[in-house]
């Protein structure tokens, strides 16, 4: 019995743990945003350097004769 009644004294009540969950749940679909934000502007990064590597390597090409 003092198992039992240490478990439901020291253990977290439903109402916080739901809570917990809730907020989890919240923080996790923050990150995925963030995640999905970070990945369009790394693609629009990456064609912008795709765009400037090729602008530069026209400079280093040879004069057509």
């Amino acid at each position: 019995m003092a198992k039992a009644l240490v478990g439901y004294l020291a253990g977290p009540s439903y109402d916080h743990a739901a809570g917990e969950l809730a907020r989890l749940r919240r923080r996790v679909a923050d990150l995925e945003a963030e995640v999905l934000r970070l990945k369009a502007e790394n693609d629009g990064l990456v064609e912008a350097l795709g765009s400037r590597v090729d602008d530069v390597a026209e400079l280093f090409e040879p004069a057509s004769r």
